[in-house]
This record gives structure tokens, sequence and C-alpha cells, in this order.
């Protein structure tokens, strides 16, 4: 029996025993797709800067970001050593030597038929960011041959196949339903052609040479004020936490189809490494255990105006509205965002990014249960 429970022990910790007999990796790049949780510019630069006080906190002065500081793709690269990323859409000092950024704010996964102005949701669709890439992809080595500047700003070659292919989005294909006014039911129903259209993307990467994929799940929408403020709840449909159970819900059957492709992909794409983060487990802890992390505010937003969590979709954080021909703010942050949550009602806090980050680096929250600076290496497969 002895013997028996020791193999037992043996197999319930071979995942821990394979990370830890792992070197390091070594990723000279970084190439990022999604939407507002980690654009560093790429909607700033089409239709206009990000206003003041974004990026206060820590750039001290707007960074294309929606937030008062760094991302968690902002630590990411901190952590390999890299600059940050700049936005693939930015001409404006923009330095892709160590990778590109294609996310922007408001995208999707699946195309949306309607318009930036219409629905608040971006045109540069995962397909579009793609079609960027693949753009990028041939382009950057053509006029990189040139040398001069050109070498210094442009990533080599082999830095495709070794770089980290980062994505975080998801989340606005379920609340652009809802705000269509579709059921759970109806939401859920496309959930599985939006993660085929994702498997699709990875597919044509990896056709490209990318190897390494860290995939962050979608987030606790449910969590946010810009959803609780428009469609609001009854009692009986919010949990301990102040949040929509029924958005939730949508959130984790989105997170398990997409674990489910995850596990199929690594199949498909024998030579791939792919990490599954389980970024919703940890956004979800801070709303239901705030002050057991060091933070004061859940629901309500840092930055914004009126309401019960601070929020109004018409004046967002740096909102101004005229009295008497004269111009005042009323989008104002609050005094310290380091113990907020909720940014601007969509977006989480520096303060929140990082405290996020450290929980995610070391693996404690990933499939398979590697450290980001070992994620180039494969599991095995079972």
């Amino acid at each position: 029996m002895d013997s028996f429970f020791i193999l037992l022990l043996l197999l319930l910790t071979c995942n821990s025993c394979f990370t830890y007999n792992l070197s390091h990796c070594h990723f000279p790049a970084i190439f990022n797709f999604g939407d507002s949780n980690s654009d560093t510019g790429g909607l700033s630069a089409v239709f206009g800067q990000a206003p003041p006080p974004h990026g206060e906190s820590y750039f001290h002065h707007p960074a294309g970001r929606y937030c008062d500081g760094r991302l968690i793709v902002d630590f990411i690269a901190e952590r390999l050593g890299l600059p940050y990323l700049s936005a693939y859409l930015d001409s404006i000092g923009s330095n892709f030597r160590h990778g590109a950024n294609f996310a922007t704010a408001g995208s999707t996964i699946r195309p949306q038929n309607t318009t930036l102005h219409q629905s608040g949701y971006s045109p540069i669709s995962l397909d579009v960011q793609w079609n960027e890439f693949f753009d990028f992809h041939r382009r950057s080595q053509i006029v990189r041959s040139k040398g001069g500047i050109y070498k210094k700003i442009l990533p080599k070659a082999k830095d495709f196949s070794r770089a980290l292919y980062t994505f975080d989005i998801g989340q606005n294909d379920l609340t652009a339903g809802y705000f269509l006014n579709m059921s759970t039911s109806e939401v859920k129903a496309y959930v599985p052609e939006v993660l085929d259209q994702f498997k699709n993307i990875i597919s044509y990467i990896y056709g490209q040479g990318g190897r390494n994929f860290w995939i962050h799940n979608t987030g606790p929408f449910g969590c946010l004020a810009y959803v609780l403020d428009r469609i609001p709840l009854s009692e009986a449909e919010i949990d301990n936490a102040g949040c929509g159970i029924q958005y939730n819900e949508v959130a984790q059957y989105f997170n398990d189809g997409l674990k489910k492709l995850v596990i199929k992909l690594r199949k498909k794409l024998p030579h791939a490494a792919i990490t599954y983060v389980d970024i919703y487990s940890l956004k979800y802890k801070l709303f239901i255990q705030t002050r057991n992390h060091g933070f004061n505010e859940s629901l309500r937003a840092c930055c914004g105006h009126g309401g019960k969590y601070n929020f109004n979709k018409h004046i967002g954080c740096g909102g101004k509205i005229k009295v008497k021909g004269k111009e005042i703010l009323v989008g104002k942050p609050c005094d310290d965002p380091t113990v907020w949550i909720n940014w601007d009602g969509v977006h989480f806090t520096q303060a929140a990014n990082q405290w996020i980050f450290h929980q995610i680096v070391d693996g404690s929250f990933s499939d398979p249960p590697i450290p980001l600076t070992m994620a180039c290496h494969r599991q095995p497969l079972q």
C-alpha cells in the first residue's frame, strides 16, 4: 500500500516536476493581440489620445493606455527584460525591435457590424490584428535588410519563432451581445463561433512560425461598472461581491470553451507551447476579497462622474462639461488609485494590474503550471 500511495503522489505532482526541471526561456520579443486590457496606444493613435488623467500614476501623462499607469502586458515586458511594447498603429516614436502590440481598445474576436461611434467597439477585430501582424512580419524584414536605423527598430527574422505571443481578448464579444439586448442563452449560442475564429488566428500565427503562446481567459465583466450601470439587475441577480451573476456565468462559459480549445490546439500544433492563464479567478478574487488584498474600493470607478458606481457612459474619465461657456473637468480621478481596483468603470488600476501580474508570473494560475519565464516549453501530451 505504501508503494501505491508513493506512485499516486508522483503522478499528482508530475506537472510540477516537469516545470522545475526546465531552463528559463529567452524571449527576444513580444507580439501582443487583444483589447483595451493590453492596448498600449493602438486606439489612441487612430481615434485620438486617451486624455488625462489616464497615465498619471506612472507615466505622468497620457500614454495610450486606458489606465492610470501600467497594464499587465507592461509588467510582462518588464519581467522579460524587454521595453514596453509600441502600438503597431502608432507611427510616432515607435520602436519594434523587441515586438509590437496589435491590441486596440474595444476590439473583439468576431468582427462587429457597427462603427466605433455607434457601439464603442473597435473595427480592429482580431482578424484585422492578424492581417496587421502578417504584413508586419513580411515587410519588417524587407525594410530591415536596408540596414542603418532599420536594424535598430525592427525585429530579426529569427525573433518571430522565439518570441512570446500574448493574447487578452474576448470580453467585448460577450458584452456586445448584452448591449444589443440579447439574452444570456443567445450570447452563449454564438460563443462557439467566437472561439472557432480565435482558433483560426492561433493556427495562422503558428503557420508564420509562432511557437510560444500565453493566453489569458476573460475576466468577470459582471463586476465592472460599465456593465452594471448600463443593464441594472435585481438583488437576486447580484452576488455577495455586488457582481452580476449571469454575466460572470457567461464569462466562465466562454473560459471553459477556451480551455478546451487550448487542449485541442496543443494536439493540432505539436511544436507550440501554449499556456492558458486563469485571469478570471484572480480578478474575481479581488472583487470578493477586496480588503484582504490591500484595496478599499472594488465596484466604483476611481476616475469617473456620478451615479452609484461613479460612472457615466456619456462623461468618462477625463470628461469635461461646459458651464457658462467654460470647460470644467468632471471626470476626475480619486485621491489614491493604489487602493482602488477599478480605474474608470471599465478597466483596472495599475495597482490591480500589478497585483494580478504578481499572482500569475510564477505559473500558479496557469495550465500547465509554468512560470512566465519558462513558457517556451511544451507540456507533454497526456
